[in-house]
């Protein structure tokens, strides 16, 4: 009987091609909005996990000024190596200390010159920051030590000074300073707030500071500890020795903040979280609209076959059979509608997360429950016009005209 049903409600789909198709449109567009609101919430959950681990492990970033929400209130000290040298002493061997300091800087390589980031650094840096050296050498201890203008170029500066050929061994100008190319650094894309993270130069912390920037200033210092279990300790002995350091009194607001990475993620993800389950919401409020358009289209459906049901009923059709049949032709209408929504959700995001760089991570859990949610509807919402169907009187539906 199920399956004679299904036979039947198909039939009447095919009967009335348009106005089913006009029928399902709620369905498909709530569907398709849930799916595809919740794959782009997923992947950009995923987006922020991976720019944060791209970061690198278990980061503290540590900076001069007091940040709530906003930029830095009152004047802000800078950090100076003296600063850096405290945090080391607080670390110890839990961790590994990287200053940077940085600026924008027009970088000059025969006729072609380009904007980029320089960042003067130690050789902790590197391993802090996860930037791996595809070609040529890292910065040593001794480039420090020294002040040698030596320098580590990202890929997208590499393209935009040389082009194709290679750089290691090229000498570039750095404002006015002159500085050999000895390695070039692996591709990291673009991070968390669009940054490419590839447009970059770095060169020795002390080369930075005495030959480009002229200062002793550290714009800020990244603290990677060995262990995400000795995170808390890390950072208050970090912010204990700045408060010695920096000579802040007790009760006093601090001049720095220490971040924590991880609680950045958690707020970030929470946020995405909130933002994906409200418009998934939204979306759902339209499969409530198009379950509404399904059962008036089944109450029209049965004032239209009042004779055919009242046929069915003489020759013996129970009225459970009838509210049977046009329950299957409802939750039929449903689903197709949810199947066709499902498609155009991930076709939907599929496309938006190309466009915004995102990598496609569907939620194929949403997508089986779109479709149960889909029979649900149906079921819901034809309710009524098939206990009217099997409610009409036999004598009385055949002499309907």
């Amino acid at each position: 009987m199920i399956f004679a049903n299904l036979s039947l409600a198909l039939e009447a789909v095919r009967r009335n091609t348009l106005r089913s198709v006009l029928t399902m449109l709620g369905v498909v567009i709530g569907v398709a909005a849930v799916v595809m609101m919740v794959t782009l919430g997923q992947s950009a959950s995923a987006k922020i996990t991976g720019e944060v681990a791209s970061l690198g492990n278990n980061l503290l970033i540590v900076s001069p000024g007091r940040r709530q929400n906003g930029p830095p209130s009152g004047p802000m000290k800078p950090f100076d190596l003296a600063d850096v040298a405290a945090m080391e002493a607080a670390v110890g061997a839990d961790g590994l200390v990287a200053p940077e300091s940085s600026s924008q800087t027009a970088v000059v390589y025969g006729s072609a010159n380009h904007l980029t980031t320089l960042r003067g650094v130690t050789p902790a840096y590197l391993e802090v920051r996860a930037y791996d050296v595809a070609e040529g050498r890292t910065i040593y201890e001794a480039d420090v030590n020294g002040g040698s203008l030596v320098c580590l170029i990202g890929v997208t500066t590499q393209t935009e000074l040389f082009g194709g050929a290679s750089a290691l061994g090229q000498s570039v100008r750095l404002g006015h300073a002159p500085c050999t190319v000895v390695g070039v650094l692996a591709p990291k894309g673009k991070s968390t707030m669009g940054q490419d993270q590839d447009d970059t130069i770095l060169l020795p912390l002390t080369a930075m500071q005495r030959r480009v920037m002229g200062d002793d200033h550290v714009a800020m210092v990244f603290v990677s500890v060995s262990d995400e279990g000795r995170i808390p300790r890390v950072q208050k002995r970090v912010q204990d020795a700045l408060h010695v350091r920096r000579r802040v009194q007790a009760g006093l607001e601090d001049d720095f903040t220490v971040s924590d990475m991880r609680e950045v993620a958690a707020t970030l993800s929470t946020v995405t979280s909130v933002l994906t389950a409200f418009l998934g919401a939204v979306g759902a409020v339209s499969l409530l609209v198009g379950g509404i358009g399904i059962m008036n289209i089944m109450l029209v459906s049965v004032t239209e076959r009042t004779r055919e049901i009242g046929v069915r009923l003489a020759i013996g059709a129970r009225p459970g059979d009838i509210r049977l049949q046009f329950l299957v032709e409802s939750v039929v209408l449903s689903v197709l509608g949810g199947t066709i929504g499902v498609v155009v959700g991930l076709l939907g995001a599929l496309g938006a997360t190309k466009a915004l760089d995102l990598t496609f991570t569907p939620n194929f859990a949403v997508v089986g429950g779109s479709f149960i949610f889909c029979a649900v509807v149906g079921v819901a919402f034809g309710w009524l016009p098939a206990q009217r169907a099997s409610a009409l009187d036999p004598i009385v539906a055949l002499r309907h005209e």
